[in-house]
This record gives structure tokens, C-alpha cells and sequence, in this order.
């Protein structure tokens, strides 16, 4: 999703692509498990595209992700250990998609409820995975909605947790974001974005895209990228928007056991309460939050 300089992009053909593709997989060696479960064509694609198709720096990066992941378990996270960061709905998946028919996150700053660094991170990669789990298929990126009402200093995460996000994202979810929309910041914002900025490549800046009710331009990117009767006023549409806590909690205990089932785990979620606790496999994905209506 992000990475940390701009570099030269290399023009490749689709045929050289597939060959770059191949020659990382034979850089790699034999991968069993969760790691090769990991590593799908696509997902090395992503990174030899981070890494402008060079095959030696791709494969230095995807090993990294693999220590990474062996380490922090990012699939082994359960809703029920993080559900009290979600409880203002400050991260959540939306229950639609964008016109290109990616996976939404919805961000609203102004809600941060818990000053627990690790917390807010181990929340927020359990969302992305969350997200990567049920994008449609042919689907690789998601957008990212930005919400702030209520942003304060206060209520933002510090530049030392931003910067420790940042660099989780632009190490081991290389190519994931295709927008961030932030919708209508305050002028307080433009310090913190300033900091923030500082770690993010040219390339990643050029996919936050600034939003803003009153601007002719704004409001057209957004209706050319979703459609109005889907998108919360929040936004600038016509859905009404409501976070429901129990229900997503409901949503994600049921997402856990599909994640236990794809990673090979023959671990049970533990339930938020007796009332969400959940017995099967939803056969098909069910609505991915709170419905906006």
C-alpha cells in the first residue's frame, strides 16, 4: 500500500510480467503452509510491482512480510480481542462497494475511543485483513473513506503511532490502497498531514485525494466513484449511516470462523457475548456493516 520512496517505473509487458512473477517464485523456494498460501501469483505481483519489478528487492520485501507475519499473526487475531477499539465504530467496513466494485473501510477519526497504541494498530491491519478476506474476486485494492467530524489533536493517533502504521502498510500490504478520500478535514489537520506526509512515497500521496462539500471538483470525483444512494451524507450521498455495534461484532465473529477455515485453523472464535455466538460458515459473504439505508 505504501512504500517509502519514489522510484523509476519500469515499463513491462504482460508476458514479462509472468516471467518476473515466475522468477520470484523460484527466489522464494519451496513454501508450504500458510506461507504459500500467502504467496498467490497475485499477491507477488504486488510486490514486484512495489518494488518496480525488480525480482531481488520484491523477494527482500515478501521475505520480510512472511517474518513479519510468522511473528505478529495478523490471521490469528479474533474480533472478541479487539472489539472494545470498535465500539464508536471509528474503523469498520462498509456494507457497499465503490462503482469499481472495491471493498470500502470507513475511517472517522473524531470517534477514537482508547489511547492503547497497539491496540489501534492490531484493530485496524484485523480490518484490512478483514477486507482482503472478502474482496469480490479479480479484486486486489480497497478505498479508503475518511470521515472528520470531531477531529481534534486530541483525538488523533500520534505521529509515532501513525508512522508505526505506516510502516506495517507500506512493508507487508504493498499495492492494496487504490483511494483514501480524506472528506472535508479541518484546518487543524494540515499539521498532523504534514508529519504524516513526510513518511509516504509521491507515488502513495497521489491516492489521498482531499474532499470537500463545497468544491465542484470534489463533489464530482466522488459521484464518478460511488453512487449516491449507497454513499452516507457523511460523504456527500443520500444513505443515512449507523454504526451498530453488536451487529458487526455478529458480522466479524462470523468472518472469524471463515478465517480460521482459510488459514487451516481448526481454531473457534470466542463469541462477544452467548448472543453472537456463531455455529457455521455464513455460505455466502454476508452485508459487511451496519446497513446504511
Amino acid at each position: 500500500m505504501f512504500r517509502r520512496k519514489q522510484q523509476n517505473v519500469q515499463e513491462i509487458d504482460p508476458a514479462q510480467r509472468d516471467a518476473k512473477v515466475n522468477e520470484l517464485r523460484t527466489a522464494l523456494g519451496p513454501l508450504s503452509g500458510r506461507k504459500a498460501k500467502y504467496c498467490t501469483d497475485g499477491c507477488l505481483r504486488r510486490y514486484l510491482e512495489a518494488r518496480n519489478w525488480n525480482v531481488d528487492k520484491a523477494a527482500k520485501m515478501l521475505e520480510e512480510t512472511l517474518k513479519w507475519r510468522a511473528t505478529y499473526k495478523p490471521e490469528q487475531t479474533r474480533w472478541h480481542e479487539i472489539a472494545h477499539e470498535g465500539e464508536t465504530g471509528k474503523v469498520f467496513r462498509a456494507n457497499f462497494r465503490d462503482r469499481a466494485g472495491r471493498t470500502v473501510l470507513i475511517m472517522r477519526p473524531g470517534m477514537q475511543n482508547t489511547n492503547c497504541a497497539e491496540d489501534n494498530i492490531r484493530h485496524l491491519v484485523y480490518l484490512i485483513e478483514n477486507s482482503i478476506l472478502n474482496f469480490p474476486e479479480g479484486q486486489e485494492q480497497m478505498s479508503w473513506l475518511i470521515d472528520y467530524t470531531g477531529f481534534s489533536l486530541n483525538t488523533s493517533v500520534s505521529i509515532r503511532t501513525a508512522r508505526e502504521i505506516i510502516n506495517i502498510l507500506q512493508n507487508h500490504y504493498p499495492e492494496r490502497l487504490a483511494l483514501a478520500f480524506l472528506y472535508s478535514p479541518p484546518r487543524i489537520f494540515e499539521a498532523f498531514w504534514k508529519a504524516v506526509k513526510y513518511f509516504l512515497d509521491p507515488k502513495t500521496s497521489q491516492k489521498v485525494k482531499f474532499v470537500y462539500p463545497n468544491k465542484k471538483e470534489s463533489v464530482e470525483l466522488m459521484s464518478s466513484l460511488f453512487d449516491a444512494d449507497n454513499l452516507p451524507k457523511e460523504f456527500g450521498g443520500k444513505a443515512t449511516l449507523q454504526y451498530d455495534h453488536d451487529e458487526f461484532s455478529r458480522l466479524m465473529a462470523q468472518d472469524d470462523v471463515r478465517t480460521a477455515k482459510f488459514w487451516g485453523s481448526d481454531e473457534k472464535p470466542v463469541p462477544i457475548s452467548s448472543s453472537l455466538a456463531v455455529n457455521q460458515v455464513a455460505p455466502e459473504p454476508l452485508p459487511l456493516a451496519p446497513a446504511a439505508s
